[in-house]
C-alpha cells in the first residue's frame, strides 16, 4: 500500500472508531456492545491527546509524534501534531487535508470511497453483521499499557477488507466504555497505534478548530 492510501485509509477507520467505539461477540462482548451504544448514540464531540507510534519494515525504530484531537460527529475529525510540531491532518466529509508547512507539505484528496467503505463494515452494525466480516477475539486485556480495559482483535475475513487492514485492535476502558487505544495492521506489515488520553466528550467544540491558516 502506498503513504497516501494508508493515510487515507488510517484516518477513515480512526474516525469510525471514535464514532463506533466497539465491537461485539457473542460472548463477554453482548455486554461492552449494549453498555456502549447507549454512549455512542449520545456522542457528539470529542477532544483528547493522543500519541501516535508508527513501525514500518523501511524504519529501525518506530516512530512517536504527539498531538491533540477533536472530532465534531459526524465526519469532521482533526489532529493537530505538536510533535513534529506544525503538522496537521483534517477529515471534513470526504475531503483529507494535510499540511506540513516545515515541509512544504498541502494536500487535499477526497477519501469519499474509502469512508464508505468503512461505513458499510463498521458503523451502525449488529454484532452479527459485525461476525459476518470479522473474525473478532475479545478478552479482558492484560497488558500494563491498558490497565482496566477490555481487548478487541478484529481481523477481517472479507477482500476487500484485507486489501487496506489486515488487523485491528480495540482497547475499550472498562469504566466509560471509551476507546483507549486502536492498532492499525496493513497488509504492507506497517503498523499504526493511537493511544488517547484526556478523553472529553460532548463539550463544545469551536468550529474554528477545524481551519486551517
Amino acid at each position: 500500500m502506498n503513504a497516501t492510501k494508508s493515510r487515507r485509509v488510517s484516518l477513515a477507520v480512526v474516525l469510525a472508531a471514535l464514532m463506533l467505539c466497539t465491537a461485539a461477540t457473542r460472548d463477554q462482548f453482548d455486554e461492552i456492545y449494549a453498555r456502549s451504544r447507549s454512549v455512542e448514540t449520545s456522542l457528539r464531540t470529542v477532544t483528547a491527546r493522543f500519541t501516535e507510534e508508527s513501525t514500518s519494515s523501511l524504519l529501525s525504530t518506530p516512530v512517536i509524534s504527539r498531538g491533540t484531537l477533536a472530532v465534531i460527529r459526524p465526519d469532521r475529525i482533526i489532529m493537530r501534531y505538536s510533535d513534529p510540531a506544525g503538522r496537521i491532518l483534517l477529515i471534513d466529509g470526504d475531503q483529507l487535508t494535510i499540511v506540513w508547512p516545515s515541509r512544504g507539505i498541502r494536500e487535499t484528496s477526497n477519501i469519499g470511497e474509502a469512508r464508505r467503505r468503512i461505513d458499510k463494515y463498521f458503523v451502525d452494525k449488529s454484532p452479527n453483521e459485525l461476525r459476518r466480516s470479522f473474525t473478532i477475539a475479545a478478552h479482558v486485556a492484560a497488558d500494563r499499557a491498558n490497565p482496566n480495559c477490555w481487548e478487541v482483535a478484529m481481523t477481517p475475513t472479507r477482500s476487500q477488507i484485507r486489501q487496506g487492514l489486515t488487523g485491528l485492535t480495540l482497547w475499550i476502558d472498562r469504566t466509560s466504555t471509551m476507546l483507549r487505544t486502536m492498532r492499525m495492521e496493513f497488509p504492507s506489515g506497517d503498523t499504526k497505534t493511537l493511544t488517547f488520553d484526556d478523553v472529553v466528550v460532548n463539550t463544545p467544540v469551536d468550529p474554528r478548530t477545524f481551519s486551517i491558516e
